[in-house]
């Protein structure tokens, strides 16, 4: 049943678009697999299942929130043998925001944002780039993600670490020429074309009124070269059995010790999350043999707005 409930997650977000349920059927299977995974039994290994959970209620949940988020990049290519400028990255989200008491103290809030997102990734133009031999880059961004966590409440405040998955679109352009053949290659595989990647972010979001919060983040994301639908699939299949046993693990401490859970579960979830993707910096769709995609660290610190 839980293999189940994984593909069928999957297969939600495995589209180019997003898909229109009817009201009354869409609600009829979010409380459904809610009742499920908010179950608090013990006799069987049952996963919370959040990340299937938090795809299948995109956008339907929760108030208006607008998040302007500015931040620096470092770009990685496996076997390149030049050197990438440091980038600019101003980047805006769209969605909406669930903020509530746990289940498991009424001092531990569930926090979940799902988004829509536009970022730009650039290097500044200056008098200095034409002596330097690093590969200014331009990148545009587009996508959609769901973030999640665990956080204090402080009465009118609160800090929420959180984690978060992406999927997104992105055009990169080379700025600079390639002398090297062999970087050329590579980077005509990439250059001004639309290519399809995943990411993954950790951060922490303070809230300082009930309006306005501020975030500081991190993230890990990878561009393809080609997607391979089906080697893509087998990886993300194993990325969520992972952490839906993860998910399952956070349960049980939750249940023990509440107050420890924003903390393990932002530790537990992100450290995944980077161990994963660190291994795909040489196959994109690890474990299978793929090619090395394009890769982006981003540092990230922004205003959020919630309505």
């Amino acid at each position: 049943m839980q293999t189940l409930k994984l593909l069928f997650a999957l297969l939600l977000i495995s589209g180019l678009g997003f898909h229109s349920f009817p009201q009354n059927e869409n609600d009829t299977l979010l409380t459904a697999i809610e009742e499920e995974c908010d179950s608090d039994s013990t006799d069987s290994f049952d996963f919370d299942f959040d990340w299937g959970k938090e795809t299948m209620d995109f956008g339907l949940k929760g108030s208006p929130t607008i998040s302007f988020n500015y931040g620096q990049s470092r770009i990685n290519l496996e076997n390149f043998s030049g050197d990438f400028s440091n980038t600019n990255y101003p980047e805006l989200k769209l969605g909406y925001t669930s903020i509530h008491e746990s289940k498991y103290s009424d001092d531990v809030l569930r926090y979940r944002f799902n988004y829509i997102f536009l970022g730009n990734s650039f290097t500044k133009t200056n008098g200095n780039n034409s002596a330097s031999k690093d590969i200014r880059t331009d990148m545009w961004r587009f996508g959609f993600g769901w973030a999640s966590g665990y956080g204090y409440d402080l009465g009118k405040s609160s800090i929420i670490p959180y984690h978060s998955t992406s999927m997104a679109w992105s055009r990169v352009k080379f700025k600079d020429a390639l002398q090297n053949p062999g970087d050329a290659a590579f980077a005509e595989r990439f250059d001004e074309a639309f290519r399809f990647g995943t990411g993954a972010e950790a951060g922490v979001r303070f809230k300082i009124i009930p309006l306005v919060s501020l975030d500081v983040s991190y993230e890990r994301s990878i561009i393809f070269e080609r997607h391979l639908f089906w080697k893509w699939a087998g990886s993300g299949i194993i990325e969520a059995a992972a952490q839906g046993m993860l998910d399952h693990f956070i349960k049980k401490i939750g249940q023990s010790t509440p107050s420890a859970l924003p903390i393990v579960s932002f530790v537990l979830k992100s450290a995944l999350s980077y161990g994963i993707y660190e291994l795909k910096q040489e196959k994109m769709n690890w474990p299978f043999n793929s090619a090395a995609p394009l890769s982006y660290d981003q540092f990230k610190v922004g205003m959020t707005f919630n309505f």
